[in-house]
């Protein structure tokens, strides 16, 4: 058997964890979102203060968007609605948590890669990069309105 038989066979046995691997990035990472959104939202004043220590401008305005964005965002990640969409608000939060909140880390992404994956922001950047990447996954509302409306 030729070696391209054998890769072609590896890779489609391969190709049945990604709705599985999908399922649970979103799943897991959407609720993660959920809930610091939820923690956010919930204590507004000490998220104000912290935003209003960074230097934002318009502190109160942008801890509801960074509120509102996890939280409507984790949602439609964990569902796969409209997961590629948002992801992108999802993505633009972690730059800013990176520029803001952890700037020695972004400085640091080349000098010392571990300073900038060991911050926070990293794995919720990485999760939301990969369901921005690849979609949502077979399971998912986006796949099963997809083809709802291809067979309608």
């Amino acid at each position: 058997m030729k070696i391209s038989a054998l890769y072609a066979r590896y890779a489609t046995v391969v190709n049945y964890v990604q709705a599985p691997l999908l399922l649970v990035i979103r799943l897991y990472w959407g609720l993660q979102w959920v809930q610091t959104g939820w923690g956010k939202l919930s204590h507004f004043s000490r998220t104000v203060a912290f935003f209003t220590s960074l230097g934002l401008p318009l502190p109160q305005l942008n801890a509801a968007l960074a509120s509102g964005t996890e939280l409507c965002g984790g949602v439609l990640l964990a569902v796969g609605l409209g997961a590629r969409l948002a992801a992108l608000p999802l993505v633009f939060t972690m730059f800013v948590a990176y520029a803001t909140a952890e700037h020695e880390a972004l400085a640091a992404i080349f000098r010392d890669p571990d300073k900038f994956t060991a911050a926070t922001p990293f794995l919720f950047l990485y999760a939301v990069l990969l369901v921005l990447a690849f979609g949502p996954g077979f399971w998912s509302l986006d796949h099963w309105l997809g083809r709802r409306q291809a067979t309608g």
